[in-house]
């Protein structure tokens, strides 16, 4: 994600492919702490409407425990199947797409330094396409991820992820597979935004320095200050 200038070409399919799987093994190794995030997220409504009992889940780590000590540890990656295609489809392309889109906003034949104007402008449309094919593998996430241990009799909603797409395109229609589209994109070409544009921007800034070279050393300086940013400009959005 290097401004125009010399560099070594990497196709599409490459960026796309190591995006995708960069983004599938973080999805494996966080998914239980998302699942835990998500029931806590609903316990929280539910108690506010009757207001009764005390909570089931407390903590992070108290509902990770919680869930693996009464559904089993593999329910902690409930939704895994949806969330390794989501990241196929919305980290592939938001990123693979990122540097044709911002050459393109700039034009072919620009020389020096991308305006940070259209790194954002680029991250955000990157972003809104993204979000907008992977959204139907967002919903079928959350709502496995929202199941837990049921009582006995009572048979679940869904026997996995292609049940669940099928069952909820019979039941409730295709387009449902697009509910809360809008938020999506909002939260998600934010967040998009100020990753992608802030890692462009902090890796061109370091190179300037003298000493520092295109390396895995200025790479990891250019994530951790992407990372930040992400955090400080996402976080707000994602709570809201």
């Amino acid at each position: 994600m290097a401004d125009l200038g010399p560099r070594s070409e990497i196709s599409f399919a490459q960026t796309f492919f190591c995006s995708a799987f960069a983004a599938c093994f973080a999805e494996f190794c966080t998914i239980p702490l998302d699942t835990a995030k998500v029931r806590l997220q609903l316990q929280k409504k539910s108690a506010g409407a009757d207001g009764v009992g005390l909570p089931k889940y407390r903590g992070l780590l108290g509902t990770v425990a919680t869930i693996a000590q009464e559904e089993g540890i593999s329910a902690l990656w409930k939704g895994i199947i949806p969330g390794l295609q989501r990241q196929c489809v919305y980290g592939g392309l938001r990123i693979g797409l990122y540097d044709p889109v911002k050459v393109f906003l700039v034009g072919s034949a620009f020389v020096g330094d991308i305006p940070l104007f259209h790194k954002i402008v680029a991250a955000l449309l990157t972003g809104a396409l993204a979000i907008a094919l992977a959204n139907p593998t967002d919903l079928v996430k959350v709502r496995l991820q929202a199941e837990g241990k049921l009582p006995p009799g009572v048979p679940r909603r869904y026997s996995g992820a292609i049940d669940a797409y099928y069952t909820i395109v019979k039941q409730e229609g295709l387009v449902a597979l697009w509910t809360g589209l809008g938020p999506n994109l909002a939260r998600n070409c934010i967040i998009n935004a100020a990753e992608l544009a802030s890692y462009d921007e902090v890796k061109q800034t370091i190179l300037k320095i003298p000493g520092f070279m295109d390396n895995i050393f200025t790479h990891l300086l250019a994530g951790l200050g992407a990372g930040f940013f992400a955090v400080c400009i996402g976080s707000p959005v994602d709570v809201w």
